[in-house]
């Protein structure tokens, strides 16, 4: 069903616009939001000591890339997992297990004495990826549909505060105490936050309950009263089964993608692990698709990626992910190397060109909620992606120096911000909603899927364009490798311009 609106699908004026936020929403809201804040704490924080990481380790910069990709793949691999136990053992129930994995990964991460073992931690750590699709769950279910968006916003807003707490705090506890220490930061707050989820978040979504109540909302005198009843039934029911196979072969293609890009920097044709990778990604791509289409509780539902509104959307959404990524990756090596190829400045420093681009994510990603819920969500979705990619193309041109940076990462952060809002409120509503789960689900693998190559394609540039420093004894990128890598992500960034004004012309399905 569509909707008779123009592409920007504004909705009409009604008196449920009007429709007041249940306190228990906002609560909810606060308590998980404060989950994603931690767990970008955890995340950027480490942010400005990856240069610090490759030297004690004695690393290649491709290497370092899997300090972020790690995080970021075992979050991709374990959200759809995650997301089908919540729906066997309740959604409350699995958030708190995967913060106690969480808390186990932090832990390990302070311990690590090589790359093997931190790599290791950041995967434990990444699990905690999968509680909030989860999370998020709970809080739609509790939010009005027509406030969804601003419960969206600022949800978004705390991926921005736990940033911004990370790189400001995580820089001085690196320059003062270590890097490892910033692991220990948060393992009692989380810890804390895990009591406060146990005792004030109540989840009344219970799949028991929702096959029960769906003779109750078909009217008795429907002849196929039975048959919807099995039919809503049975997608219930197959919701509670594990595409184990599926994860499986998925988490091997990537992590061979991933191996792929990290063996072509060495420029061999005839390295044999290139071909061994290639011929592993290939296989278990196929044999990804072939489970897929046979199983009866997909990772990834192929009749929903052919409706174009969401495929485009999500497309958007992976590359605002992936460019993203890229700069975390990139801007600590550029920032601490030592000059004239890099600014030569310290952990502080680095933290400090970086905040502007949180900062300005945190401010504006609330905002982009309540100017979706006007406006609509694919205006501002064009809005964003043209704001984002006059930001990469001016970083790419000028970033001799921090405030330049700083700057084109504020103006990047703006023009994120509003695609992220935008393009998820697309999805949600293009989405039928008996498939919202899944569709959320998807949309958040891919998009960490995205974020684990940026860190990749940073890594290689950075890998094959290095220039020797005889008085340092050692390599360091060259400013050849920081222009290809912001020259890649602005490129890219034309996407989903085109994407966006391509959704605009299409008429977008509604989530009921």
């Amino acid at each position: 069903m569509t909707h008779p609106q123009n592409g920007n699908n504004k909705p009409n004026p009604s008196p449920a616009l009007n429709q007041k936020v249940p306190k228990k929403a906002w609560m909810s809201l606060a308590i998980l939001g404060s989950a994603l804040l931690i767990a970008m704490y955890g995340e950027t924080m480490l942010l400005p000591a990856i240069p610090d990481i490759i030297k004690e380790f004695n690393i290649s910069y491709n290497t370092s890339s899997w300090i972020l990709s790690a995080y970021l793949i075992a979050g991709a691999v374990s959200t759809p997992v995650a997301g089908k136990l919540s729906d066997v053992y309740g959604r409350k129930k699995m958030v708190m297990i995967i913060m106690i994995i969480y808390i186990i990964g932090i832990s390990l991460g302070g311990l690590s004495t090589n790359i093997t073992f931190l790599v290791v931690a950041r995967v434990i750590q990444g699990i905690g990826i999968s509680m909030f699709p989860i999370a998020f769950g709970i809080i739609r279910d509790q939010f009005p549909k027509e406030k969804l968006a601003i419960g969206v916003g600022v949800f978004s807003s705390m991926f921005a505060a736990g940033s911004v707490v990370g790189l400001a705090l995580g820089a001085n506890i690196i320059e003062h105490f270590g890097w490892r220490t910033t692991f220990f930061s948060i393992v009692f707050v989380a810890i804390g936050l895990w009591f406060v989820i146990r005792r004030y978040i109540h989840d009344s979504a219970d799949s028991t309950d929702m096959i029960e109540s769906l003779e109750s909302k078909i009217p008795v005198h429907s002849k196929d009263k039975k048959i919807k009843v099995a039919h809503e039934a049975n997608i219930i029911t197959n919701s509670k089964n594990i595409d184990i196979k599926g994860t499986i072969t998925l988490a091997v293609t990537i992590i061979s993608f991933l191996m792929i890009l990290s063996y072509s920097q060495t420029r061999s044709i005839e390295n044999p692990h290139l071909y061994v990778f290639m011929v592993v990604g290939i296989a278990s791509l196929v044999l990804f698709v072939f489970i897929e289409k046979r199983s009866n509780s997909p990772l990834v539902n192929f009749q929903l990626m052919t409706n174009k509104v969401i495929l485009s959307a999500n497309i958007i959404l992976v590359i605002a992910f992936l460019s993203m990524f890229t700069v975390f990756q990139t801007i600590p090596v550029l920032v601490r190397s030592p000059q004239p190829l890099g600014f030569g400045e310290n952990v502080v420093t680095t933290a400090t060109i970086q905040l502007p681009f949180m900062i300005v994510f945190l401010l504006f990603a609330p905002s982009s909620g309540f100017i979706v819920s006007k406006l609509g969500n694919v205006k501002p979705t064009i809005i964003g992606s043209i704001v984002s990619t006059i930001g990469f193309f001016s970083l790419f041109l000028f970033h001799s120096n921090g405030i330049v940076v700083s700057t084109n990462l504020a103006i990047i952060a703006g023009g994120l911000s509003l695609m992220q809002v935008g393009g998820f409120d697309i999805i949600l509503q293009s989405t039928p909603r008996r498939f919202s789960g899944i569709s959320l689900g998807m949309t958040v693998l891919f998009n960490l899927i995205g974020g684990s190559v940026g860190p990749a394609i940073a890594g290689i540039f950075m890998q094959t364009n290095q220039v020797f420093i005889k008085e340092l004894d050692g390599s360091f990128p060259s400013p050849d490798s920081y222009n290809l890598i912001f020259l890649t992500i602005a490129l890219m960034s034309l996407v989903p311009v085109v994407l966006a004004v391509f959704i605009k012309r299409l008429p977008l399905q509604s989530s009921d």
